[in-house]
């Protein structure tokens, strides 16, 4: 039940920061955003370790490390992709693609998919197709691009949560410490080398701030509960993620959900589900 709870709080926390963070895309440049927010995380997991502890052995340094580099990609194509839109599609593919990895992992690792998680593992694949093709005119498609990008982002946090979970249960918040140290300079060099293409747009400072400090939040609390439960259970139900962004989407920004794209918003919602009781 811990593992569920911690779950369910890392996914309010990842819809909420993936919104922020696309709104703030959308008034600058990406790694405007991003150099903004990876060091608001960083200093959200230096302020707990204290409390928490860290162990900064081998294993937590290099897993660590990996989730950083992951991390950087993820928060790059994530904050691009929902900048560009339709958020209300394009966040449940990103959850969808980002669950797949790490039930795969499990399974690997010898954890069991019960009856009702061979069900819904086809059901979420049959869900991304849904939620990617609009039905009728108003339909709102997203482009070739956006696709790709949710895509490779999903498959980006997949790989960051992987490797949190591969790291040493006794390391505190080392793995984390270690990731956005990693990801905050990839993203302030990248911001540095491209200075010039930027533009002169000033990013929002205390959204893309907040996107950082929940994106802390929700890799914490992942991390705790994938620490007291399955990866193939907490990572599907993290994934929840994008009805939180969904919603804030269609109450702030107006967005239309079509019939097509409601059918597979609630697949993916079963597709959850199912995984989930495994």
């Amino acid at each position: 039940m811990l593992a569920l709870l911690l779950a369910l709080g890392s996914s309010l926390a990842y819809g909420c920061a993936d919104f922020l963070g696309g709104l703030g895309a959308r008034k600058a440049h990406v790694l405007r955003t991003v150099m903004i927010a990876a060091p608001a995380s960083l200093a959200v997991e230096l302020l707990l370790w204290p409390f928490l502890g860290a162990s900064f052995d081998v294993g937590a340094l290099g897993w660590g490390a990996a989730s950083g580099v992951a991390s950087a990609a993820a928060f790059a194509m994530l904050y691009r992709t929902l900048a560009i839109g339709p958020m209300n599609v394009l966040s449940p593919v990103t959850a969808l693609v980002s669950a797949a990895l790490p039930v795969v992992v499990g399974l690997a690792q010898g954890e069991h998919l019960g009856a009702a998680g061979l069900l819904g593992l086809p059901l979420a694949l049959a869900a991304v197709v849904l939620v990617s093709a609009g039905h009728g005119a108003g339909a709102a498609r997203p482009s070739r691009t956006a696709l790709l990008l949710a895509l490779g982002a999903g498959a980006a946090i997949a790989l960051q949560l992987v490797f949190l979970h591969q790291a040493p249960s006794d390391s505190g918040v080392a793995p984390l410490i270690v990731g956005r140290a990693i990801s905050s300079a990839i993203t302030l060099t990248a911001a540095g080398l491209l200075h010039r293409r930027l533009g002169p747009e000033r990013p929002a400072y205390a959204m893309a701030a907040t996107a950082g400090v929940l994106d802390s939040l929700a890799n914490l609390l992942f991390l705790l509960a994938v620490r007291s439960g399955d990866l193939t259970v907490v990572a599907v139900i993290t994934a929840l993620y994008p009805a939180g962004t969904v919603l804030l989407a269609r109450g702030v920004l107006a967005e239309r959900i079509h019939r097509g794209q409601l059918v597979g918003l609630g697949t993916a919602a079963v597709a959850v589900g199912l995984l989930a009781l495994t």
